[in-house]
């Protein structure tokens, strides 16, 4: 019997580097929810066997020398594997604990890829969370790509943003972004920046005006900017620096694949490009 619950904030603790940053983005994200934090840890390849790098993730108590000591191991076994997991998860639900003692969690302990653990999660969560670098074989714009839900992916340490840049494009899928922006309590004590990269001319001037007005109607405090310039990474990735924005927002993957290969994907360049905490909303 599954016991993932709905509507859960989903933190991914795969990402040895960013163990820590995940829970305290996912404590972050709860407590605006006001959700439970489903901790999530899949049993790397039975196949490879080889000892992941958990050591020093998380310092809460004296398993941490437990999980030290599967690190100084080449190769581990079934059994072993699932032991370093449960060791791990334990210690997450501590920390949480220590930091916010009224926040809700539980454990998930997927015996399958990182890949398959997110399908499982991926109708009932209302965001995943996920370290910048994962070990898995899959890649985090594969992992992104797949999915159905939110993806709040963060680098490390993980700080709470204040301000937010939304790159709006008026694309079905930034159209769906926005209408979660409006109803969402995640983003509601951010300043949201709707940004538009685009040739200035009066159908993209009304789009974004339009957008703006939707942000503030819905009580968000807000700014608009329209930037007419070819390179739409650079110049978030510029305007998100210059005005110190905290996270950046924009729909996955929203390009036809045509235009990606030409071209390139703008959510890869920007996945690769931004240092801060990054919400990518999945395609329309």
């Amino acid at each position: 019997m599954s016991n993932l619950k709905p509507d859960s904030v989903i933190a991914c603790l795969d990402c040895p580097n960013h163990v820590q940053a995940v829970l305290d983005a996912s404590m972050w994200a709860s407590t605006r929810l006001q959700a439970p934090i489903g901790l999530l840890h899949s049993v790397p390849s039975l196949q490879q066997k080889a000892a992941v790098d958990y050591s020093g993730c998380l310092n809460v108590d004296d398993e941490n020398i437990l999980l030290d000591q599967f690190t100084a191991q080449e190769h581990l076994s079934n059994s072993e594997l699932k032991a370093q997991g449960k060791l791990l998860l334990h210690q997450a639900s501590t920390y949480c604990e220590q930091q916010h003692q009224k926040l809700k969690t539980y454990t998930l302990h997927r015996h399958e890829s990182l890949s398959d653990s997110i399908d499982y999660v991926d109708d009932k969560a209302q965001l995943i969370v996920i370290g910048h670098h994962v070990t898995c074989k899959s890649t985090l714009s594969q992992l992104i790509r797949l999915s159905h839900c939110p993806i709040l992916v963060t680098h490390a340490p993980f700080l709470p943003p204040t301000t937010a840049l939304f790159a709006f494009d008026n694309s079905p899928t930034s159209h769906k972004l926005l209408n979660w922006l409006c109803k969402t309590p995640l983003i509601r004590a951010l300043t949201i920046h709707i940004v538009m990269v685009a040739k200035e001319n009066s159908e993209n001037c009304d789009a974004l005006r339009e957008a703006y007005a939707r942000l503030k109607q819905a009580g968000i405090k807000c700014k608009k900017a329209l930037l007419d310039c070819r390179d739409v990474t650079a110049a978030l990735n510029y305007y998100q620096s210059k005005n110190d924005i905290g996270l950046l927002m924009t729909g996955a993957f929203g390009q036809p694949r045509l235009l990606e290969l030409l071209k390139g994907s703008e959510t890869k360049k920007l996945l690769g490009s931004t240092k801060t905490p990054y919400l990518l909303f999945p395609k329309a």
